[in-house]
């Protein structure tokens, strides 16, 4: 009820000011003396002006904007609906010869109402956002944003009905902008002077309004207002500010994923469709974080079917119950396997028929599969692909991709050199068989289960220490959907047999990241320690991509390459080696005495002194 009569109040007022425009207009054209044959008329035209104009507001949508909210887009529509109605109204004087109407009148008018309706609505607008007359809001926190791109303009906009913050001031890097005010907030300086900016205002908090600038620049900025000592948030990322999963002002804490993250990857849409859309795509490993994130990424190209394969019930249920609450069209199939069952696998390849494969299911904790857990990791990990890769073969899969690892590369461990092993036996596969098979190596991804940063936000968060291994330990990181669109491309460009070499970036000093993540906390670095305890067994001071003997050839994508691996197994080798994987258990010496013979370049890692 309240509602109906806010609009009939609504209406009610623009067809007054249409008929007030009407009278004021015959006012203007005569200088405030209407002469009696003109004053007829103005009030004979009346009847034709209101419902008129009624009904072009209506046909053009005037109604459906909201005052409180009103934009630029409101006011096209209301232009477009007063041009229309006095085109209306014209056209009916001369046609049904309403009267003595001025032609200056019949151009007045439209004005005239123009700014009465848009003059109102902006305002009420204005009222509601109490800057009226130039009133500033006292209450709430004050809070410096970084960036004053459009990101920050609709931040402000959203902050300005909270009562929480108070902005005080925007800085941004462009000097075209500095000195300039955005929504009555002015441009105080560059990035840089977040310190000066901070003390002079007494803020304590900053938000980086900057989703899509590189995360160089997003780097810098968090950095400054770190160093200041203040609390740093930012608004969410542009992908998801763009798909609408979230608004611009649910705002979080800078996180170092912020931070580490690269710019966007550039995909072959249009080729990912011929080789996704309408197909069935399986995924192995489907609730670990790149099989997860490859299932997401996959949905993006509308398959068929997207069977998610996962031996872990528990995570084949979290993605499930994500699906079913993001993205509810595709359709999908939860299989609970074993990638080593060989019954197992042909009884879901014969029910579903994938054909594309995206083999990401491993066992990848370096130092859990260094010793005790040694043949679990080669069982697992290559016997796993060997299976998996023969069932696409027997049941007609088009192409089988691999995810490999940087750490095959001059493998020091047990995991890096079974991730060796099994690129080789995706090799052998590839030489006389239709199956495209493709391998895509890459290092550490941001946020991994069991990676060091999630580990470091824990250890932050219980107060300390941080332990890292060694003060000169360096890491490759890149986001999990940059990874997962990696692959996918890498997928589409194989011919089969090739060993795809992602991009990583420049290497990350992990004790510098973890003081970043200590200042990123609000800490200082004397608040937390740094305690270094040694390298793990089988773990590298450095991660490299390639093997002393490869060399890489360039590719149409700039963030890929392939390597120029060296001779994979004949198949009197492969078949030696499935005996071996298929017979009894064996200790860890035995093991990595076998792993040395079937990889050469496998050399165990060394004690280093921290």
């Amino acid at each position: 009820m309240k509602m109906l009569f806010r609009n009939i109040v609504i209406v009610a007022h623009d067809l007054v000011a249409a008929a007030l425009a009407w009278m004021l207009a015959y006012w203007l054209r005569f200088n405030l003396e209407v002469p009696d044959p003109y004053y007829q008329g103005m009030l004979s035209g009346l009847p034709w002006v209101v419902p008129l104009h009624a009904a072009a507001f209506m046909a053009l949508g005037v109604y459906r904007g909201m005052w409180r909210y009103v934009s630029v887009k409101d006011l096209q529509r209301i232009v477009l609906a007063v041009v229309l109605a006095a085109s209306l109204v014209g056209a009916s004087v001369f046609m049904f010869q309403l009267g003595d109407v001025p032609r200056s009148v019949l151009i007045l008018q439209p004005l005239l109402l123009i700014m009465a309706m848009g003059g109102t609505r902006f305002g009420y607008r204005v009222w509601r956002e109490h800057q009226l007359y130039g009133g500033v809001r006292l209450d709430g926190e004050p809070v410096l944003i970084l960036g004053a791109g459009d990101a920050a303009m609709l931040l402000l906009r959203e902050l300005k009905r909270s009562e929480e913050w108070r902005v005080v001031g925007l800085l941004d890097d462009e000097g075209d902008r500095r000195g300039r005010s955005i929504d009555g907030v002015k441009v105080l300086g560059d990035l840089d002077q977040v310190a000066e900016h901070a003390t002079r205002l007494q803020v304590k908090k900053v938000i980086i309004a900057m989703p899509s600038a590189s995360s160089a620049a997003r780097r810098r900025a968090a950095e400054a207002a770190a160093a200041a000592g203040m609390s740093v948030l930012t608004v969410p990322a542009i992908d998801d500010l763009l798909s609408g999963r979230v608004s611009i002002s649910q705002l979080r804490k800078v996180e170092m994923e912020d931070l580490l993250g690269r710019e966007v990857v550039k995909l072959d849409s249009e080729g990912l469709h011929r080789l996704l859309g309408g197909r069935i795509v399986l995924v192995t490993g489907a609730g670990g974080s790149i099989g997860s994130e490859l299932a997401r990424q996959i949905a993006r190209f509308e398959p068929r079917l997207l069977v998610l394969f996962e031996l872990s019930e528990f995570a084949l249920y979290q993605i499930e119950q994500e699906f079913a609450r993001q993205l509810p069209g595709t359709p999908i199939a939860c299989t609970v396997g074993d990638v080593k069952d060989t019954a197992r696998l042909d009884q879901v390849f014969v029910q579903y028929r994938p054909e594309v494969v995206f083999h990401a299911a491993a066992y990848k904790h370096v130092p859990m599969m260094e010793s005790e857990n040694a043949w679990e990791a080669v069982r697992n990990n290559v016997l796993g692909t060997l299976r998996m890769a023969e069932a696409s073969l027997r049941h007609g899969v088009g192409e089988f991709v691999f995810i490999s690892t940087d750490k095959a590369v001059n493998p020091t461990n047990v995991m890096g050199t079974t991730k060796r092993l099994a690129e080789m036996v995706c090799q052998r596969l590839q030489q006389s068989n239709e199956t495209r098979f493709v391998m895509v190596r890459f290092g550490n991804v941001l946020g991994s289960n069991g990676s060091v940063i999630p580990k470091f936000r824990e250890q932050i968060a219980r107060g300390g220490p941080v332990t890292v291994t060694h003060p000169d330990i360096v890491r490759y990181f890149m986001s999990i959907p940059e990874a997962a669109q990696l692959v996918l491309q890498a997928g589409l460009m194989g011919q089969g047999g090739e060993i795809f070499v992602l991009d990583m970036g420049e290497p990350v000093k992990i004790a510098d990241l973890a003081r970043d993540m200590v200042r990123l906390s609000g800490l200082a670095d004397d608040d937390i320690r740094i305690v270094f305890t040694g390298l793990r067994p089988g773990e590298k001071l450095y991660e490299e991509l390639l093997a002393d003997g490869e060399h890489t050839l360039l590719t149409p994508h700039p963030k890929l390459r392939i390597a120029r691996a060296q001779a994979a197994f004949s198949a009197g080798e492969l078949e030696g080696l499935r005996v071996w994987l298929e017979g009894a258990p064996q200790d860890e010496r035995t093991v990595k005495s076998r792993l040395a013979e079937l990889v050469p370049e496998y050399r165990p890692q060394q004690p280093v002194a921290s």
